[in-house]
């Protein structure tokens, strides 16, 4: 119970830290000020209009009684009410007030009004909406009733306004400043995050400068420390790829020479077999070793690229089902050399080759089947690492050394995606690719 009501209002609260810290700052505030308002509307301001209106009242019966005992100057008493009081008094003679009377059962001043003038046992009916500075009451009499017209004043304060006035002007202000401290707190956090998020898809970045409080800067620099040594080991191994490739091109280059000039023509080719399946080997090494080369960002038409690839193979035997034009933003050379790998490494294990392309929500998603051999799902995992080969389910190559799937899951992930694997409709493998818009 206790879990499921813990997941509902993690559910609930906001994802982001700004948010979250908002509402840390926010919520004691706006509590504080609403508990405030309602101590002081319930024990003072309604009290005093409780106390104002009873005031009132009081005074409204003793002009009755005082009107009823005097029977030789009335009009003296009216007016002395009038100029000492401020209440209009009028009577009415042989008129019967009117029988509804505004509900507004919201309104403090009106509940109070009602409570005082029924403890007083008066038919009455008063209305506090049709002036703006004048509350019409109207009592019955014996003969007809009187009409008071008095002062809003003298029935409640205006202080209350005043009070919800400067209650909430300082909360918004505190909240305002809130925002611009938070957002100067997490701006640091961000940045970090958005350079994680371009180091970690191979992006160019740069110089990257901590800021923000002592915790997040020190983050900052651990980062940058940790980006500079990624970057130079990656450095040092495309540095000794290249060297071992041009300390190998040299000596195949001389026993490629030396073939020519063999005059057993059976021998020489056997033997240029092997130092071609050498040399496409080695470019398959560096091939591996540059998957993490600086190439620029752009936008690009992706549906145009892949097109490209089908073409330069001018292979019937490979279909396409997709014909939108999809822009996408991303690395032009990594993207074609990885769909180009797939499309590569189901043409050695099959004839028929499918791509399909479908722009999902947030994803762009590439799927290449085939009608090969397949390769057990317990395998799937492992087809991604380099230099792994298949043996059961995929006729082993000697050109190959098992790099070509795993520079597709490479390059795939540079991008923020994903790659998966299953059983196609043909009953090859089904190679999906998921790259984040």
């Amino acid at each position: 119970m206790f879990y499921g009501l813990s997941n509902y209002i993690k559910n609930l609260l906001p994802k982001r830290l700004f948010y979250r810290g908002l509402l840390i700052v926010a919520v004691p505030i706006v509590v504080l000020q609403i508990t405030i308002s309602l101590v002081f509307f319930d024990s003072l301001w309604i009290k005093t209009n409780v106390g104002m209106t009873r005031g009132l009242i009081a005074e409204i019966k003793t002009f009755i009684d005082a009107y009823d005992n005097d029977q030789q100057d009335k009009d003296y008493i009216i007016n002395l009410f009038k100029s000492n009081l401020e209440i209009e008094i009028q009577h009415k003679e042989g008129k019967v007030i009117p029988g509804d009377i505004p509900e507004r059962w919201f309104s403090p001043l009106d509940r109070s009004l009602r409570r005082e003038l029924k403890s007083k046992h008066f038919v009455y009916w008063f209305d506090t909406t049709n002036y703006k500075d004048l509350v019409d009451i109207k009592i019955q009499h014996i003969d007809g009733y009187f009409q008071f017209y008095v002062p809003r004043s003298r029935l409640t304060t205006s202080s209350a306004r005043l009070f919800g006035l400067w209650i909430t002007l300082p909360a918004f202000l505190m909240i305002a400043i809130a925002i611009i401290f938070l957002k100067n707190q997490t701006r640091p956090i961000i940045k970090l995050a958005e350079a994680s998020e371009k180091f970690g898809r191979g992006e160019d970045l740069d110089e990257f400068r901590p800021s923000g409080a002592l915790e997040i800067r020190k983050a900052g620099q651990e980062f940058d420390k940790m980006r500079k040594r990624i970057i130079r080991h990656l450095n040092q191994r495309s540095e000794m790829l290249s060297g071992i490739s041009h300390d190998l091109r040299t000596p195949l280059t001389r026993i490629k020479l030396q073939l020519a000039m063999i005059k057993d023509k059976n021998l020489s080719k056997k033997l240029s077999s092997d130092v071609d399946d050498m040399e496409k080997m080695l470019n398959e090494y560096l091939q591996f070793a540059s998957t993490g080369a600086k190439d620029k960002t752009e936008t690009f038409d992706i549906s145009e690229l892949i097109l490209k690839l089908i073409n330069n193979y001018n292979n019937p035997n490979i279909i396409q089902n997709f014909k939108e034009e999809i822009y996408f933003n991303g690395r032009k050379n990594l993207i074609a050399r990885c769909i180009n790998n797939l499309i590569e490494n189901s043409l050695k294990y099959a004839k028929k080759v499918e791509i399909n392309m479908n722009k999902q929500k947030e994803n762009l998603k590439i799927i290449v089947s085939d009608d090969g051999p397949g390769v057990p799902e317990k395998e799937h995992e492992n087809i991604i690492k380099p230099f792994y080969k298949v043996d059961k389910s995929r006729s082993e190559s000697k050109s190959s050394v098992g790099l070509g799937l795993s520079i597709a899951s490479d390059i795939c992930r540079s991008h923020g995606g994903d790659i998966k694997f299953s059983k196609s409709k043909f009953g090859g493998l089904e190679v999906s690719i998921s790259l984040p818009f």
